[in-house]
C-alpha cells in the first residue's frame, strides 16, 4: 500500500507541474501560483474538519513548524531555481532529496545496512540525469545552490512528514497546516507584484494546480508516514516518468533514447525499494506465524 500511495503522489504532482506550466503561460505570477497551490487544500480540509467536527489543534506545534519551515522554503528555493535555471537543471537539483533522504538514513535513520534501497535511490537519480541532462553555465551558480537548497530542504520536510506520522497526526492536517503556511507565505509576493488579471485558461489551470496539489500531497503525507522513508524516497523519481508522458500527450515533446533509458533505471530504482519491501514484509509474517504457533 505504501508504494501505490507514492505512486499516486508522484501522478498528481506530475499533473501539478504541467498545470502551473499552463498557467504560467497564460499569464498568472509565481505568487499566484503560490497561493492556489494552497488556497484549495486549506478550503476543503478546513470545511471537511468542520462538518465532521475534526480536532483542528495539532498533536505537535514542534514538528509542524519545522515541516512547515523547510517544507515552504524548499517551494521557494525551487521557484526561483526554475525562474533562473534551464528546466532540467532545475528539476534535477531538487530531485536530490532522496539522496539527502539516504544520506541521513544510512549514517542516523536506522537504516544503516539497507544498502540495497540505497542504491535504488543513487539508480533513480541517475536515471533522472538520462532524461533530464542537466548543465550549470558560469553565471548560474548561485542558482544552482538554491536549487540544491530546495533538494535538501525538501528532505528535511519529507522526513518531518514522517515524523508527524508516526506521532499519530492526520493526513489532512499535517496537510492542511501546511497549505495554510504556503498561502500565507504568497501574501508578500502579491503585495510585491499585484494582483495579474487571468483569463479562464489561466484560472483553470490553477484550479488544476491547488486540487492536483492536495491529492499528491495527501498521498504523499500518508505514503511517508506509513514507514519505509527509503521506500518513498526511491518512488518519487516515478514522477519524472508521469511528466514525460504527460509531455508527449498534450506537448508532444517525445523523448530521446537516452531519456528512454533512464526512464529504465526509475523504474528499476522503484521495483527494487518494492519487492525490498514485499521481501521484508513476508518475513515479518512468517516470523509472527511461527511465533504464534509455538
Amino acid at each position: 500500500m505504501q508504494s501505490l500511495w507514492m505512486i499516486l503522489a508522484c501522478a498528481m504532482f506530475a499533473l501539478m507541474g504541467a498545470c502551473i506550466k499552463v498557467a504560467a503561460d497564460f499569464g498568472a505570477s509565481l505568487a499566484q501560483i503560490v497561493l492556489f497551490r494552497g488556497v484549495p487544500s486549506v478550503l476543503l480540509l478546513l470545511g471537511w474538519a468542520v462538518v465532521t467536527r475534526r480536532v483542528i489543534r495539532p498533536t505537535s506545534w514542534k514538528l509542524h513548524f519545522w515541516r512547515n519551515i523547510s517544507g515552504v522554503s524548499a517551494m521557494w528555493l525551487g521557484f526561483y531555481a526554475l525562474s533562473h535555471l534551464p528546466l532540467p537543471t532545475a528539476v534535477s537539483l531538487n530531485y536530490t532529496s532522496p539522496l539527502f533522504i539516504t544520506g541521513w538514513m544510512l549514517a542516523w535513520g536506522g537504516a544503516r545496512r539497507d544498502y540495497l534501497r540505497a542504491v535504488a535511490v543513487c539508480i533513480g537519480f541517475v536515471g533522472v540525469l538520462g532524461v533530464l541532462r542537466p548543465s550549470i553555465g558560469n553565471d548560474e551558480f548561485m542558482a544552482a545552490l538554491t536549487g540544491l537548497g530546495s533538494g535538501a530542504f525538501g528532505a528535511v520536510a519529507m522526513m518531518q512528514v514522517r515524523q508527524l506520522g508516526r506521532a499519530g497526526e492526520p493526513e489532512w492536517r499535517t496537510v492542511m497546516i501546511f497549505s495554510s503556511c504556503v498561502c500565507a507565505s504568497s501574501v508578500l509576493g502579491l503585495w510585491l507584484q499585484g494582483w495579474q488579471a487571468l483569463g479562464w485558461q489561466a484560472w483553470l489551470a490553477l484550479l488544476g494546480l491547488g486540487l492536483s496539489g492536495l491529492v499528491g500531497q495527501l498521498a504523499m503525507t500518508r505514503a511517508f508516514g506509513m514507514g519505509k522513508a527509503l521506500l518513498t524516497a526511491a518512488l518519487q523519481y516515478t514522477t519524472i516518468i508521469f511528466a514525460a508522458i504527460i509531455g508527449i500527450v498534450f506537448w508532444g515533446d517525445y523523448p530521446d533514447m537516452i531519456a528512454w533509458v533512464g526512464m529504465a533505471f526509475i523504474i528499476g530504482a522503484g521495483l527494487i525499494s518494492t519487492w525490498r519491501t514485499y521481501v521484508e514484509s513476508r518475513r515479518a509474517r512468517t516470523k509472527s506465524t511461527k511465533t504464534v504457533t509455538v
